[in-house]
C-alpha cells in the first residue's frame, strides 16, 4: 500500500460527444482542473524528494505503473530485472538495517527478526477471513493483539526481554498503520482486509522521481488540457446548461469554479480525494449524492501518513545502511495508554528510511508517522520538528553530541485543504462493496443522460486501494466506461442511414487513440 497520496486531485472537464467541431483534446475529453497547487517538486537544499507516493509497490508485469516506467525508461537496472519481479513480499516491509532503543544502543537483530516473523505471520492470518461466515474480532487490530496474548503465554524469557519484544511488535502495528494509513488497526476491518491484492515484486522506486511519470503521461496531452490552481466548488449534474459559445446546445453538469469560473459538460470525472470528498459531502455535489453513495464516502476509512525528512551534512549512519529502526521501551501495543499528544507524538515515528545521496555534502533521511500524532505533527513548526526529532536521534543513538540535521521538510496531507489526509483503507463497519459503490457512475438510476459524473481514484478501487497503480487503473477504468458509451452511440443510424454510417468517435477504440491507453 501506498505511503502517500495515491490520486490525481482533480476534476475532468468532458462536454463534448466527439463530432462536436470544438472539442480540443483527440481522445475523451476537453480539459482537467486541477486543485493542487504546483506540479514543481518539493525539494531539500540536496535535491528533489518525494512527498508523495514513493514506491512502487508490486513491481511486476501486473502493475500498470511499472509497465509505464519501464516503458518509458524511467527505472533502474534492478528493478527492472526478472529477478526482482518475482520476489513476493507479501506486502510486508523488510527488516530494518539497525535498530535503536529508546534507552540508547542498538537492538538485537535476531529479536527484531524474531518478532517481525511472528508479526507478519499473523498479519497473513487476518487475511484468510474474507470469506469466513465470522470473523474473531471485527479489527485487524484487535486480532492481532488477541493472538499476541496467547504468544505471550509460551515466552520464557526475562520479564525485561518481554518488555523489549512487545516494544518491538508495538513499533511493527505503527508500521502497519503507515501502509494501511490509519491511526489505528483497530479501526481497519478484519474481514475484508484480505481482499487487497499485493503483488509480486521488490518494491522501487523512481531515482528520477515519480513526476517523471507524470510528466511523460501528460506529454502526449495537448498543452492546454491542464488547468492548474482552478479548485472546483460545485459541480451540478442532473441539470440542463447552457454555453454561449455553443447555442442551442444543453448540457447535463455545470462545473462552479471557487473563483466564479464555470464549464458545462455532459461528462465529468471526479478523482479528488476521499478526505476531501468526506468534507465536502453537503457541497460539492447539487443536487446531493444518492443516500447509498453519500453513506458509502462516510464509512470507508481515510487516514494521514506524514513523511518527514532531515538532510545531514554528514551521514551517522554506516555505508550499507538503508532502513533505521527506533523502538521505545516503555510502548506496547497491548496497552491503551495515550500520553498527550505535544509530549510523546514522535513516539509514532516508526524510523527513517536513507534516502539516495544527492552529493557528498548531503545525506538525507525519510521518517515516516500516521494518525492523529502524524496530523499533530503539521500544526508543529519547523523548528519544533528539528529540534525533536534531533533529541530522539541523540537518545537513541546514545550520542549526545549528534549534529543536528542541517534541514527539515515535511509533508501536511491533513492540513491540505484539497486532500485532507493521505489515502483509504476499508474501514469497521464497511467493506469492499463500499467502494464498488463509491466508483459507481451518476445517474444510478438509469434515467437521463448517462454519465453524467464519473468516479475515478485509489478509493474507488476494490483491490488495490492505497496504491498509485490502483489510481491508474480506476482512471482507465473511467476512460473505458466513457469509451464503450461513445462507441454505442456512434453505431446507432441517423434517420434515414444506415447502421454503422456514423464518423469514428474522437476517443473511441475506432477514432483517435486515448493518450493513456
Amino acid at each position: 500500500m501506498a505511503h502517500g497520496p495515491s490520486y490525481s486531485a482533480t476534476c475532468g472537464i468532458f462536454p463534448d460527444r466527439g463530432t462536436n467541431p470544438r472539442t480540443r483534446v483527440p481522445s475523451i475529453g476537453r480539459r482537467t482542473l486541477n486543485h493542487c497547487a504546483t506540479r514543481e517538486a518539493p525539494r531539500l537544499k540536496g535535491g528533489v524528494v518525494e512527498v508523495g507516493a514513493h514506491w512502487i509497490h508490486g513491481p511486476s508485469q501486473g502493475n500498470p505503473v511499472f509497465q509505464l516506467a519501464a516503458k518509458y525508461g524511467l527505472l533502474g537496472e534492478k528493478a527492472l530485472s526478472e529477478e526482482n519481479q518475482l520476489i513476493e513480499t507479501g506486502g510486508h516491509v523488510g527488516l530494518p538495517s539497525v535498530s535503536y532503543a529508546s534507552s540508547g544502543g542498538s537492538v538485537s537483530p535476531e529479536l527484531v527478526a524474531e518478532m517481525a516473523r511472528l508479526f507478519y505471520s499473523l498479519i497473513d492470518q487476518t487475511r484468510e477471513f474474507l470469506h469466513a461466515a465470522e470473523t474473531p474480532a471485527p479489527s485487524v487490530g484487535e486480532y492481532l493483539k488477541k493472538e499476541i496474548r496467547q504468544h505471550m503465554a509460551g515466552w520464557t524469557e526475562e520479564e525485561e526481554t518481554k518488555r523489549l519484544k512487545l516494544a518491538i511488535l508495538n513499533n511493527l502495528f505503527n508500521v502497519e498503520c503507515c501502509v494501511s494509513g490509519t491511526h489505528s488497526m483497530d479501526l481497519v476491518a478484519l474481514a475484508p482486509f484480505g481482499e487487497y491484492t499485493v503483488l509480486p515484486g521488490l518494491d522501487c522506486t523512481f531515482p528520477g522521481g515519480y513526476q517523471g511519470l507524470t510528466d511523460r503521461i501528460m506529454a502526449s496531452l495537448p498543452k492546454d488540457v491542464m488547468v492548474f490552481n482552478k479548485p472546483v466548488k460545485t459541480i451540478h449534474w442532473d441539470g440542463c446548461f447552457e454555453e454561449a459559445s455553443a447555442p442551442g446546445e444543453t448540457f447535463p453538469v455545470l462545473v462552479e469554479c471557487e473563483d466564479g469560473g464555470c464549464f458545462p459538460a455532459h461528462h465529468v470525472v471526479v478523482t479528488v480525494p476521499l478526505g476531501f470528498l468526506k468534507e465536502r459531502l453537503d457541497t460539492f455535489f447539487e443536487p446531493p449524492l444518492p443516500t447509498e453513495k453519500a453513506e458509502a464516502i462516510r464509512k470507508i476509512g481515510f487516514g494521514t501518513n506524514n513523511k518527514i525528512f532531515l538532510e545531514f551534512e554528514e551521514p551517522f549512519w554506516q555505508p550499507d545502511c538503508q532502513h533505521i529502526q527506533v523502538v521505545w521501551r516503555d510502548t506496547s501495543p497491548l496497552e491503551d495508554a495515550a500520553p498527550k499528544l505535544q509530549d510523546a507524538w514522535f513516539k509514532k515515528l516508526v524510523g527513517f528510511w536513507v534516502l539516495p545521496s544527492f552529493g557528498r555534502a548531503s545525506q538525507a533521511l525519510c521518517g515516516f508517522i500516521a494518525g492523529l500524532e502524524s496530523e499533530f505533527m503539521e500544526t508543529l513548526s519547523d523548528e519544533d520538528v528539528l529540534l525533536s526529532l534531533t533529541q530522539v536521534l541523540r537518545r537513541v543513538t546514545g550520542n549526545p553530541r549528534l549534529p543536528a540535521p542541517r534541514s527539515v521538510l515535511r509533508s501536511r496531507w491533513h492540513s491540505a485543504p484539497y486532500t485532507r489526509g493521505s489515502y483509504s483503507y476499508v474501514a469497521v463497519g464497511s467493506s469492499g462493496d463500499d467502494l464498488d459503490l463509491l466508483a459507481q457512475p451518476l445517474p444510478a438510476d438509469g434515467r437521463g443522460a448517462q454519465l453524467q459524473v464519473l468516479f475515478a481514484g485509489e478509493a474507488t478501487h476494490r483491490t488495490f486501494y492505497s496504491t498509485t497503480h490502483g489510481a491508474l487503473l480506476s482512471g482507465w477504468r473511467e476512460a473505458d466506461r466513457l469509451i464503450a458509451l461513445w462507441d454505442s452511440q456512434a453505431q446507432r443510424p441517423e434517420p434515414g442511414s444506415e447502421l454503422g454510417s456514423a464518423p469514428p468517435v474522437p476517443g473511441s477504440r475506432g477514432g483517435w487513440p486515448h493518450p493513456f491507453l
